[in-house]
């Protein structure tokens, strides 16, 4: 009788428990797949913080040594939907774990490069991971934290690349200049290692989470709606890449500053950016087409900000704040709306989503240099950026009104 009387207790204390194990099992799953996307964006990163040091060690001149930055870059544009599409039928957690080992062999064979050649191989093969990782650690996110939540999901996977900005980044500049350069590609090697481990530990291996087809991932490549969107992401965000290249130069020679306040301005930027990913993320599911909309269209009123009064500390500082997080406010919709068109490629999305963030880089980075180069002066970058961005968020009002492939207008129109 006492049993009897005390059964629904327990067994209500019993489902308690158990919600609580999953939800924290949840938690450290979304925490080891941040954990990845922070060792790519701190070896991303960290390397133009050394550009200088590695290029004096390898008897480089800068303009050569910047060849292996764009090597990594390639990498990411070349292997995330190549290695999407060669790996389509393997289970996402076995994906994970051998893009993080890619990772890790990459950035060991940086720590060891002995010459331009070597270096530039290497930093090409430590890329490779990158689109592909965050396309797979997207879905692994939506997984865990349940449908409808697409946005949020490729937020948190894209959390960690952020906080590598501010802290990731920084640390191992300053540990190159400390303890040399070979020792910080180690060191985020070791990190690398340490995500490998946690992903096998904490991310579920689900038969939810198994591939597909090879020609289920090559069929969402001949589908407009995803190469529009593409073409979007690549001109549109573009803008940061033209002002990050040259936040050193916009402090020291534009606003007058000394180069101790180049690290407050990186860490602005990056802070901005993690806001703006949060704030994307929430909007992502909810109103996708305007997220876009706010965050390209606040982005143009940052820039100009940055343009016109950039000279002066305060406006310098709050600018570049702004435009990180204006501009990250866009990319969880972009990856939505990139699912969307292709649904059963979610993967090779996540991958094309990182590949097009690339080019932006290149396109960005070319497009700022020449805009000073031409006598307009460092601001002028900032210009270059804002023309980029209004370009992208016409494409994307274009695009959203006319489908371009001919299927339903529920491809490209507002979610």
């Amino acid at each position: 009788m006492f049993n009897e009387a005390y059964e629904p207790q327990c067994r209500l204390a019993k489902a308690h428990c158990t919600d609580a194990r999953q939800l924290k099992r949840r938690r450290l799953t979304l925490l080891a797949l941040a954990l990845g996307t922070f060792c790519i964006g701190t070896s991303e990163f960290a390397s133009m913080g050394m550009l200088q040091l590695f290029a004096a060690s390898l008897g480089l001149d800068l303009s050569t040594a910047t060849h292996a930055v764009e090597a990594y870059a390639l990498g990411v544009v070349l292997g995330g939907p190549a290695v999407t599409i060669l790996a389509a039928k393997l289970n996402r957690k076995s994906l994970l774990l051998a893009l993080m080992a890619v990772f890790v062999l990459g950035n060991v064979l940086s720590a060891v490069a002995t010459g331009l050649g070597s270096f530039t191989l290497a930093r090409f093969v430590s890329g490779i991971p990158q689109g592909a990782y965050f396309g797979a650690g997207a879905v692994v996110a939506s997984y865990i934290v349940g449908p409808g939540q697409g946005g949020r999901a490729f937020a948190l996977v894209m959390t960690g690349l952020t906080v590598a900005t501010i802290v990731g980044s920084p640390l191992a500049t300053l540990l190159g200049q400390s303890l040399g350069w070979r020792n910080a590609y180690l060191a985020v090697s070791a990190l690398g290692v340490l995500s490998f481990i946690a992903l096998w530990l904490c991310v579920p291996r689900s038969a939810a989470l198994d591939g597909g087809p090879v020609l289920q991932e090559l069929r969402a490549l001949n589908r407009a709606s995803v190469w529009a969107m593409v073409a979007v992401a690549a001109l549109g965000v573009a803008s940061i890449f033209a002002v990050y290249t040259f936040i050193g130069p916009l402090v020291t020679d534009g606003a007058g500053l000394s180069a101790t306040w180049i690290p407050i301005a990186l860490g602005l930027f990056g802070i901005g950016m993690t806001m703006g990913n949060v704030i994307g993320g929430w909007l992502a599911d909810r109103h996708p087409s305007q997220g876009l909309v706010a965050g390209f269209g606040s982005a143009l009123v940052a820039l100009a900000l940055l343009a016109v009064g950039g000279r002066t500390t305060w406006v310098l500082m709050v600018g570049l704040l702004a435009v990180g997080a204006t501009m990250m406010v866009a990319i969880p919709t972009i990856q939505v709306r990139l699912t969307r068109a292709a649904p059963d490629a979610p993967t090779l999305m996540g991958a094309m989503n990182l590949a097009a963030l690339n080019v932006a880089n290149a396109i960005g980075a070319w497009a700022g240099g020449q805009a000073i180069a031409q006598g307009y002066g460092l601001l002028s970058a900032a210009w270059a950026g804002f023309a980029l961005t209004l370009a992208g968020l016409a494409l994307f009002l274009l695009v959203s009104r006319k489908p371009l492939d001919g299927r339903r207008a529920r491809e490209l129109s507002p979610l």
